[in-house]
């Protein structure tokens, strides 16, 4: 009997219209995205970038391979040479294949002196696969660039120090993270 009214008044049809009455009148939850951006979260993963050293303008990578082994997914290629007067090893080759990353920020939260970073940039969908393909120069370049729009004046990621780590048990770079001051021209 009950099913049978619920029919003829048409029960489930109006109370799927008043839904949509009522959402009609609210804010939409998408934005415009090309000319609307939305605000970056903290922690966010994005673009990879390596680290310059503002005192000798080099990369600050040690190519100890620590990120390079810790990566699930493997795409991340270290190249390096031995130094014969000094005995370190020396950076020759960087490379990460974004297309097989997954963004955990392992390799961030691994590195001994912070030399990788995952900027805040989401945007660098391209029509080549090869630009997708980030080689040490390119990396530093990322790095410049993102600097170069930070808008603070210095810069520490969250994942250089992580919590719940007693910071005695941190490599000495990760027990102080000292921040990178950005100087702006201008």
């Amino acid at each position: 009997m009950k099913q049978l009214l619920k029919k003829i008044l048409l029960i489930d049809l109006i109370k799927g219209l008043l839904i949509t009455l009522r959402t009609i009148f609210t804010q939409p939850v998408t934005i415009r995205y090309p000319k609307q951006k939305r605000e970056i979260a903290p922690g966010f993963r994005g673009r990879h970038a390596l680290v310059r050293d503002p005192e000798t303008g080099k990369e600050r990578c040690v190519a100890c391979l620590r990120c390079a082994r810790v990566c699930p997914s493997q795409c991340i290629y270290i190249g390096y040479k031995e130094d014969e007067t000094s005995g370190r090893r020396v950076l020759t080759k960087y490379e990460i294949e974004a297309f097989r990353c997954v963004y955990c920020g392992y390799c961030v939260e691994v590195c001994p002196v912070n030399a990788i970073v995952l900027t805040e940039f989401y945007e660098y969908a391209a029509y080549d696969k090869e630009e997708n393909y980030f080689t040490k120069e390119k990396l530093l370049q990322n790095w410049d660039e993102f600097l170069s729009l930070y808008k603070h004046q210095e810069y520490i990621n969250k994942f250089w120090y992580l919590r719940g780590i007693e910071r005695i048990r941190l490599p000495y770079e990760k027990r102080f993270p000292t921040p990178i001051r950005i100087k702006k021209e201008g």
